[in-house]
């Protein structure tokens, strides 16, 4: 890690970054902000790029909102670093923020107060501290920050009554899928692409119009698993599970495709 700790300042109102960045000079001088970046895409790349030790990140901003971003960047770090340290920036009210504090993940509150920044730069100095010292080793802090990630969004999400089935249009057809039928689900662009057990190749492709974030709480979690943020899988449809370049690649029964799993998802495949 730096001697001096970097960071990547990511809100789309520029008087509020501005504050932000004002602040942090005052509060913690010996802080290097690499970047101030305004959506979702600017950040993804600028994080990639630069590799800070600490994100401020917007919950919401135009192109990837702040969750997004987040598991964008820890899906492509490079695994022999430490994933940065995470910070959220939010307009939620005092409800909304208890999801924050139950997946004791940081986070600060618009209008930023000093007082509370200060509290922040505070617990930030002591887990990049704890880094150099004699704190959790490597992997576990950041098996630690992906459990945060996770606790928090699915707080943030609430579960429905799972699918029975769905309905896909190909042509001048309507498909009806039983979901306990479906292989695995692949997002498509603006569609999710639905693979069966069943089909045959060349057959119709069939696409539904739910975004996967939004067809996920609708699933039965004990039996479809979201392994990379483009797949959601069958756990039925599983064999095993192989590490490349250290990567894991889930194989699928009686199928020549893999999928990848992201360091996202990795904790899910662990022997018992």
């Amino acid at each position: 890690m730096n001697a001096q700790p970097t960071a990547l300042i990511a809100e789309d109102e520029p008087v509020l970054a501005d504050a932000l960045l004002r602040q942090l000079h005052k509060l913690w001088p010996e802080l290097q902000v690499r970047g101030v970046t305004s959506n979702g895409i600017q950040a993804r790349e600028s994080a990639l790029t630069m590799h800070p030790d600490i994100l401020f990140l917007d919950i919401h901003m135009p192109g990837a909102n702040g969750l997004e971003v987040a598991e964008q960047v820890i899906d492509e770090w490079p695994i022999e670093q430490p994933l940065p340290l995470i910070v959220y920036i939010t307009a939620f009210d005092e409800y909304a923020v208890a999801a924050f504090e139950r997946a004791a993940v940081d986070y600060v509150l618009k209008p930023i107060r000093p007082e509370r920044l200060a509290i922040t730069c505070l617990r930030l100095q002591t887990q990049l501290a704890a880094r150099q010292g004699s704190g959790p080793g490597p992997m576990e802090d950041d098996e630690a920050t992906i459990g945060k990630m996770l606790s928090l969004r699915t707080s943030a999400v609430a579960q429905q009554e799972p699918l029975r089935v769905l309905q896909a249009a190909v042509g001048n057809s309507v498909y009806v899928i039983p979901v306990e039928d479906v292989l695995y689900f692949e997002a498509a662009d603006k569609y999710v692409r639905i693979i069966t057990f069943d089909k045959e190749a060349g057959g119709p492709e069939m696409l539904i119009r739910t975004p996967l974030r939004e067809l996920l709480p609708r699933l039965d979690q004990g039996l479809f698993w979201q392994i990379h943020r483009s797949h959601v899988v069958n756990v039925r449809a599983i064999e095993r599970v192989s590490r490349q370049q250290q990567r894991l690649r889930v194989h699928l029964r009686g199928r020549r495709e893999t999928l990848d799993v992201s360091r996202m998802y990795a904790h899910l495949f662990k022997a018992m």
